[in-house]
Protein backbone atom coordinates (compact mmCIF):
# COMPACT_ATOMS: atom_id res chain seq x y z
CA UNK A 1 0.00 0.00 0.00
CA UNK A 2 1.10 3.67 -0.89
CA UNK A 3 2.21 6.23 1.69
CA UNK A 4 0.51 9.21 1.39
CA UNK A 5 1.09 12.86 2.77
CA UNK A 6 -1.32 15.28 3.28
CA UNK A 7 -0.76 19.31 4.75
CA UNK A 8 -3.90 20.57 6.86
CA UNK A 9 -4.13 24.26 4.74
CA UNK A 10 -5.46 26.27 8.10
CA UNK A 11 -3.05 24.63 10.42
CA UNK A 12 -0.15 23.78 7.96
CA UNK A 13 0.01 20.62 10.33
CA UNK A 14 1.73 17.81 7.73
CA UNK A 15 1.23 14.12 8.15
CA UNK A 16 1.67 10.84 6.50
CA UNK A 17 -0.94 7.84 6.15
CA UNK A 18 -0.97 4.49 4.66
CA UNK A 19 -3.72 4.00 2.18
CA UNK A 20 -4.84 1.45 -0.18
CA UNK A 21 -5.39 2.80 -3.91
CA UNK A 22 -9.40 2.85 -3.70
CA UNK A 23 -9.42 4.35 -0.36
CA UNK A 24 -11.10 8.00 -0.19
CA UNK A 25 -8.75 11.18 0.53
CA UNK A 26 -8.50 12.10 4.13
CA UNK A 27 -10.48 15.56 4.74
CA UNK A 28 -10.33 16.10 8.61
CA UNK A 29 -6.91 17.41 10.03
CA UNK A 30 -6.08 15.66 13.48
CA UNK A 31 -4.59 18.28 15.16
CA UNK A 32 -7.17 21.08 14.49
CA UNK A 33 -10.04 19.10 13.57
CA UNK A 34 -10.76 21.38 10.26
CA UNK A 35 -11.70 19.21 7.70
CA UNK A 36 -9.13 21.97 5.02
CA UNK A 37 -6.22 18.44 4.29
CA UNK A 38 -5.71 18.72 1.07
CA UNK A 39 -3.18 15.32 -0.70
CA UNK A 40 0.55 16.83 -1.42
CA UNK A 41 2.38 15.44 -4.33
CA UNK A 42 5.72 14.07 -3.28
CA UNK A 43 8.71 11.40 -4.65
CA UNK A 44 7.49 7.93 -4.68
CA UNK A 45 10.23 5.20 -3.35
CA UNK A 46 10.43 1.78 -4.46
CA UNK A 47 12.11 -1.15 -2.68
CA UNK A 48 13.83 -4.41 -4.66
CA UNK A 49 14.06 -7.05 -2.69
CA UNK A 50 15.38 -10.54 -3.33
CA UNK A 51 18.78 -10.76 -4.91
CA UNK A 52 18.27 -8.09 -7.17
CA UNK A 53 19.56 -7.20 -10.39
CA UNK A 54 23.05 -5.60 -10.94
CA UNK A 55 24.86 -3.93 -14.03
CA UNK A 56 27.46 -6.38 -13.31
CA UNK A 57 25.57 -9.68 -13.63
CA UNK A 58 25.95 -9.00 -17.49
CA UNK A 59 28.49 -6.64 -18.28
CA UNK A 60 31.47 -9.49 -17.97
CA UNK A 61 29.59 -12.38 -19.16
CA UNK A 62 30.36 -11.66 -23.00
CA UNK A 63 34.14 -10.57 -21.60
CA UNK A 64 34.33 -14.28 -20.83
CA UNK A 65 32.86 -15.90 -23.99
CA UNK A 66 35.06 -13.74 -26.37
CA UNK A 67 38.33 -13.04 -25.37
CA UNK A 68 40.65 -15.40 -23.68
CA UNK A 69 41.95 -15.10 -20.54
CA UNK A 70 45.51 -14.48 -19.64
CA UNK A 71 46.82 -18.13 -18.24
CA UNK A 72 45.25 -19.20 -22.08
CA UNK A 73 47.17 -17.11 -23.81
CA UNK A 74 50.52 -18.21 -22.48
CA UNK A 75 49.49 -21.28 -22.78
CA UNK A 76 49.03 -21.42 -26.52
CA UNK A 77 50.75 -18.51 -27.77
CA UNK A 78 55.16 -19.53 -28.12
CA UNK A 79 57.43 -17.21 -26.66
CA UNK A 80 60.52 -16.23 -28.33
CA UNK A 81 63.06 -17.77 -26.60
CA UNK A 82 61.20 -20.96 -26.37
CA UNK A 83 60.65 -21.36 -29.98
CA UNK A 84 63.16 -22.94 -30.95
CA UNK A 85 65.61 -20.40 -32.08
CA UNK A 86 69.27 -20.33 -31.34
CA UNK A 87 69.19 -17.05 -29.10
CA UNK A 88 70.68 -17.62 -25.89
CA UNK A 89 69.95 -15.26 -22.72
CA UNK A 90 73.03 -13.20 -22.50
CA UNK A 91 73.92 -12.36 -19.15
CA UNK A 92 75.67 -8.62 -18.72
CA UNK A 93 77.10 -9.20 -15.72
CA UNK A 94 79.47 -11.97 -16.93
CA UNK A 95 80.74 -9.85 -19.46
Amino acid sequence: MPIYEYKCDKCGHQLETIQKFSDPPLQECPACGERTLTKLISASAFQLKGTGWYVTDFRDNNKKKDTPKADDKTKTEKSPTTAGSDNKPTDKKAS
